[in-house]
């Protein structure tokens, strides 16, 4: 008799019966041909070939960013020949970019042998954040070059360990200005689109304090406070990354009500007085014992019945499992710290940190985050 482990359920055979017919040459070829099937079979087959040419399309819009391609264009058609001059290239590789770039919907042919926006290069001049992102995947894709190596953590620290330096720093407190600018503006750009989706899913009007951790320059603060002008704001990070905050607070306008204060979550004693607590996409960025830190150090200076609000991209969520289990783990792996998190597993890490009526609440793009809330359990902490 076989082993438990070696028995397969109904479900496992009916898949295996998938995978031998899938794999079948004589089944694929019938599949191209039967008015039934061709759809399908032409749909995997585009699905199969986008995996295999995903780098050349990333690299193709890149080019577009750093050309500023959507730029020139947004202000309506131009020809090839007037861009080439604009961007600085050969004409006939002005046009094989644009052309490329119509295939990917970024561009699209007008009248008159023009070019304008295509539907997704539009949608990329309301989304300065994804501009920047496009910008800062240059450093992903060099860390994934040999992603094999990568999984068996023979590569060693690569280019974006040395652009997040708090996640593998000693002591992160230390890091100066220099070191956190540059990402602290990406995260800047990218704020209000998760603001966004915050703000639309929950209301902060009920709530008297919120203290932001891990809130970079404060923009996820500063578009809370513009939607509740009677919330007293506070904001806790690296105390570099506070200075740059309080710079925001004070050219805001937001100074009587906004304080940032610096400091390590995983040193230092979070600011008390708040009756809410925000960690917006501050999780995934950390391995479990140092996110156990962070919830146990939150749930010391929440009151009883206090609320938590996590943001961030999570993992299993439907729709957007690429993006949870594909994109943000291998980016988290290269970064050398953290990973993405199911639900249910922040779930568990939240009631062994003393937070319960935990919930996930739903968001309009979920592919940029999901938001749970827990309250501070009136019982001690574990």
């Amino acid at each position: 008799m076989k082993p438990a482990s070696q028995i397969l359920s109904l479900h496992d055979r009916l898949l295996a019966l998938r995978d031998s017919i899938l794999s079948n040459l004589a089944f694929q070829r019938f599949s191209s041909t039967f008015a039934f099937l061709r759809p399908i079979a032409r749909r995997r087959a585009a699905a199969l070939f986008d995996l295999c040419a995903g780098f050349v399309y990333s690299q193709i819009l890149l080019a577009c960013v750093r050309l500023r391609l959507f730029d020139h264009l947004a202000d309506g058609p131009v020809s090839a020949t007037e861009l080439s001059s604009r961007v600085s290239l050969p004409v006939d590789s002005t046009i094989l970019l644009l052309d490329a770039a119509t295939s990917l919907k970024l561009v699209q042919r007008r009248s008159g042998d023009r070019y304008g926006l295509g539907p997704l290069g539009a949608a990329l001049m309301g989304n300065p954040g994804v501009i920047a992102m496009i910008e800062h995947h240059a450093m992903l894709y060099a860390d994934l070059r040999d992603p094999v190596a990568l999984l068996r953590g023979e590569t060693g620290a690569g280019e974006l360990a040395s652009y997040w330096p708090y996640a593998n720093a000693g002591k992160p407190a230390a890091l100066g200005h220099d070191a956190i600018a540059p990402y602290t503006a990406l995260m800047s750009a990218s704020q209000p689109m998760i603001a966004q989706q915050v703000l639309h899913s929950y209301s902060f009007s009920h709530h008297r304090c919120l203290l932001d951790v891990g809130g970079g320059d404060g923009a996820f603060l500063s578009a809370v406070a513009a939607r509740c002008p009677k919330l007293r704001c506070v904001l806790f990070d690296l105390p570099a990354v506070a200075d740059e905050a309080s710079r925001r607070f004070r050219n805001e306008g937001l100074a009587s009500r906004a304080v940032a204060i610096g400091g390590s979550f995983l040193t230092s004693r979070l600011p008390e007085g708040a009756d809410i607590v925000s960690l917006v996409r501050v999780i995934h960025d950390h391995d479990d014992a140092d996110v156990m830190t962070l919830l146990r150090a939150i749930r010391i200076v929440l009151p009883g019945k206090g609320t938590l609000l996590i943001a961030e991209p999570m993992s299993g969520v439907r729709g957007t499992e690429a993006i949870g289990d594909a994109y943000f783990a291998f980016y988290l792996l290269a970064m050398g710290s953290g990973r993405p998190r199911t639900f249910e597993r922040l779930q568990e890490m939240l009631q062994d940190s003393g937070f319960s009526d935990i919930a996930l609440h739903p968001t309009s793009m979920p592919l940029l985050t999901s938001i749970i809330t827990a309250r501070a359990d009136n019982k001690s902490v574990n």
